[in-house]
């Protein structure tokens, strides 16, 4: 019976595509432990660094032990907590939004509002390069839709001058997760004022880590929000912010919702302290900053060709087995980089994912470029 398995399992490997990912022991700021091997790590989206934060720990001890550790149910049986709904409220309130709604993580988030919220005489186009789960959630919905270049306004236009007015949705990222490129933001809301689109904007890698105050990178222009408590909130679950009617439908139609038990009490609670201490964390925002530049900097100087405009960088290496040969040596040298292969990115069109984490400092940058710059002259991607 499992006889095909092991064949599709055995192409992927000859094909390098195998997923086979280090085993982790221990975690602590910039390093992880995995088995004997202690490397610092450039693969966590732990961006502010607030994972193991003492404050935030304290919080998650004193919520868990106050609420139940289960809702033990969905949301629309016995799972809306009143503290969920007063959690959901403040973020709407800080974002600038009419309401907020909690999800167990990004990937339900983006699956549950792409797969629902699109009408069927409405037309939607999207950035190539947004996450797969919201790919997958605009196929599960059974709308049509086109894509548009990556980040690329003046394609987006001619899309949407093909449209003649036919009321429209757009999707895109405000910092794109593979590429580390930034949306130009200033030219497309001025395309949103001349079309009058309706905009949907993924913010998981902005939210908490940019902006004034941690409120990303659109800060309240997009109509629909999308982000995430994974990433520079140190902790775990979603969130959309949107408008009010469309919270209500959702909760009525959007079937990741319906039939998922819903995110404990005790998450609301902690996401309510924690939304305090991000929010003033703005002495780390700014290095968080400093430090992207100074990598960057660094990067150009050593002849490293990289594509990113903040703590998220990527490097080219294309060939899939080549990828994995840099990513084995750079492990062998004690630190964690991720190779992104396909289907994350397109065949033949590997890379090496960069994170910055506040923890990192201008030695960690320096000692790695060097040893970065090695690893590519040793495989010939560098001449």
């Amino acid at each position: 019976m499992f006889n095909e398995y092991k064949r599709l399992l055995k192409v992927q490997k000859e094909s390098h595509l195998l997923r086979k990912p280090e085993i982790i022991c221990n975690r602590q700021g910039k390093y992880v432990d995995a088995g004997k091997k202690r490397l610092i790590n450039f693969a966590s989206n732990d961006y502010l660094g607030l994972c193991s934060d003492k404050k935030i720990k304290q919080i998650f001890s004193k919520n868990f032990q106050k609420y139940p550790c289960s809702s033990s149910s969905s949301r629309v049986v016995c799972g809306n907590y009143s503290v969920v709904l007063e959690a959901e409220k403040n973020f709407a309130d800080f974002f600038g939004y009419e309401d907020c709604l909690f999800f167990q993580s990004g990937f339900q988030a983006n699956l549950a509002l792409m797969s629902t919220i699109f009408l069927k005489n409405q037309s939607v186009l999207a950035d190539k390069h947004i996450h797969a789960s919201s790919i997958m959630g605009l196929k599960l919905g059974g709308v049509p839709f086109k894509t548009y270049n990556h980040n690329k306004i003046s394609h987006l236009r001619k899309r949407l001058d093909k449209l003649n007015g036919k009321s429209c949705w757009v999707i895109t990222e405000s910092l794109f997760s593979m590429d580390g490129d930034v949306l130009d933001v200033d030219n497309f809301f001025k395309l949103k004022e001349e079309f009058g689109f309706f905009s949907v904007v993924d913010e998981a890698h902005s939210v908490g880590a940019m902006g004034k105050e941690g409120r990303g990178i659109t800060t309240g222009r997009a109509d629909i929000v999308v982000g995430t408590f994974t990433k520079a909130f140190g902790f775990f679950g979603a969130f959309i912010l949107l408008p009010s009617v469309l919270k209500e439908y959702m909760f009525n139609f959007a079937a990741p919702l319906i039939y998922s038990t819903a995110l404990p009490p005790a998450h609301a609670a902690c996401a309510i302290e924690i939304l305090d201490v991000v929010k003033d964390f703005e002495d780390r925002r700014w290095y968080l900053q400093e430090l992207s530049l100074f990598a960057r900097e660094n990067l150009k100087t050593a002849g490293i060709p990289f594509v990113g405009e903040s703590y998220l960088l990527s490097i080219n290496i294309g060939n899939e087995s080549l990828a994995q040969e840099v990513a084995r040596e750079l492990f062998s040298r004690n630190y964690m980089v991720f190779c992104s292969r396909h289907p994350t990115v397109p065949l033949g069109k590997s890379i090496l994912r960069l994170s910055l984490c506040y923890f990192h400092t201008d030695k960690d940058i320096d000692k790695f470029v060097k040893n970065l710059q090695d690893v590519l002259f040793k495989y010939g991607i560098l001449k």
